[in-house]
């Protein structure tokens, strides 16, 4: 880049006659350089500007925070780096607010904070769980309404993993509380919840037996959050907050609930590149999570008996953790109940009344297996077979009149019709009327009977 200088003692020489190359020898710059500005497709003093690697995603940023002016900044950076974007979050956000790309909206630039602390948490000392009830959740996954996603957070790196349930009963609770612990690599000392039911009583905020029993199977102690203070479990619920707008929000209709636990788990691991400053000294979220001494857990999850009401296909299969299991044939339809004991290799598939009717070997969630016993396999065979027929199809352009049996059928209803007719049954006879005459003319009027 010239300066002014530069540039007038540039134009000046140009003018007396010196060659480019004179001039760029003179000044001590590059013929090309020299050239641009006498051209003055330069301006000294300014320097060109590279081309804006976030104006081709321009259009769909806007599109993105008209359809919903609250996504995360964070979430469409994710969105556009899939798309191809190579460009820093800070320039992406710089751009964001350079091209006023977000929507105003006047109630949250409105909406105040409230005066938070800062609890300190000793390494391994704390995870905190909670439930995240995600609303309007997809119809092809059959939990109704919400989707219920059990979220746990290591309190002093900050580091979370999260599990897709189907219900926040007792046995779906256990199930996913052994599947983050695993996901985080073991557990702290202590578990944090606030006052759900299935782990105290909400009134007095106790343990229950049946959960006291699995903290003592981890190991571990329980701790109960006072009543309506939410912050006491701020990283859990900070963990909450980005799940629901980094995930949630964008998660599509058509997806399974096996892909959607595989991008609550791809969202959980790219969070852990979060940085932090401890001591002066800077590191991720899972480099911090790494260095915490945490406890090792049972090979195998608690044994809480999961039972979950499942529907029969038209090929006499169940659903289950993303496998198809078999039945009999003949339950098209019907509603049975699949019973499974974490920790064991088999499930179970009763009817309504809790009459087993068969038991599988449980199959890798998700693994999208289909298995068959080889005796539902035979009899449905055999049931299809049964009803198959080799004969050709009727035809349907056939004469075929009524046939004499037809005929004789149809005279008969005619004449029970005209039996019944009330117009034949009235039979008029005159010599009724004449034999009542007769007997008129032989009786004597009143007047004749006065005279005598």
């Amino acid at each position: 880049m010239l300066t002014r200088e530069e540039d007038v003692d540039a134009h000046a020489l140009r003018r007396q006659g010196w060659t480019i190359s004179a001039i760029a020898r003179h000044l001590g710059r590059d013929r090309k350089t020299i050239r641009a500005y006498l051209n003055g497709e330069q301006v000294p003093g300014q320097r060109r500007q590279s081309p804006d690697a976030f104006v081709p995603y321009l259009e769909y940023c806007r599109q993105r925070l008209a359809d919903d002016p609250h996504l995360w900044a964070s979430t469409l950076f994710d969105e556009v780096t899939g798309l191809g974007y190579e460009g820093g979050y800070s320039t992406f956000t710089r751009a964001l607010r350079r091209y006023q790309v977000r929507p105003h909206c006047e109630p949250c630039h409105a909406a105040t904070g409230r005066n938070v602390a800062v609890i300190a948490h000793p390494p391994g000392e704390e995870i905190q769980f909670d439930w995240l009830e995600l609303p309007d959740a997809p119809d092809g996954w059959g939990v109704g309404e919400h989707a219920h996603l059990l979220v746990g957070a290591l309190a002093h790196s900050g580091r979370w993993r999260a599990v897709l349930a189907e219900s926040e009963d007792f046995p779906h609770l256990v199930q996913a509380l052994d599947q983050v612990v695993r996901k985080l690599g073991g557990t702290a000392r202590r578990w944090r919840f606030d006052r759900m039911a299935t782990v105290c009583y909400p009134s007095s905020g106790q343990v229950t037996a049946s959960f006291a029993a699995v903290a003592k199977y981890y190991g571990v102690g329980v701790d109960i959050c006072p009543p309506r203070r939410g912050n006491r479990k701020g990283v859990v619920e900070k963990a909450n907050h980005s799940a629901a707008q980094r995930w949630w929000r964008t998660v599509p209709d058509a997806l399974s609930v096996i892909q959607a636990q595989s991008g609550i788990d791809k969202l959980a691991v790219r969070m852990d590149d979060r940085r932090r400053v401890v001591a002066g000294i800077k590191m991720t979220v899972g480099e911090l999570a790494a260095c915490e001494p945490l406890l090792d857990i049972p090979v195998r999850p608690f044994p809480a008996e999961l039972e979950v009401e499942r529907t029969v296909s038209a090929q006499s299969l169940v659903s289950f953790d993303g496998n198809l299991y078999s039945v009999p044939p003949g339950l098209p339809g019907a509603q049975v109940r699949v019973l499974h004991r974490l920790g064991e290799d088999h499930l179970s598939i009763a009817t309504a009344g809790r009459a087993v009717i068969a038991r599988h070997r449980r199959a890798p969630r998700g693994a999208g297996q289909t298995v068959r016993d080889a005796g539902h396999v035979i009899a449905l065979e055999r049931e299809v077979l049964a009803a198959f027929s080799d004969r050709a199809p009727c035809k349907n352009k056939v004469r075929r009149p009524p046939s004499p049996a037809a005929l004789a059928e149809a005279e008969r209803l005619r004449g029970q019709q005209a039996a019944g007719d009330p117009a034949e049954r009235v039979v008029i006879d005159l010599s009724h009327y004449a034999a009542v005459a007769d007997r008129l003319r032989s009786v004597p009027s009143p007047k004749e009977e006065n005279k005598e």
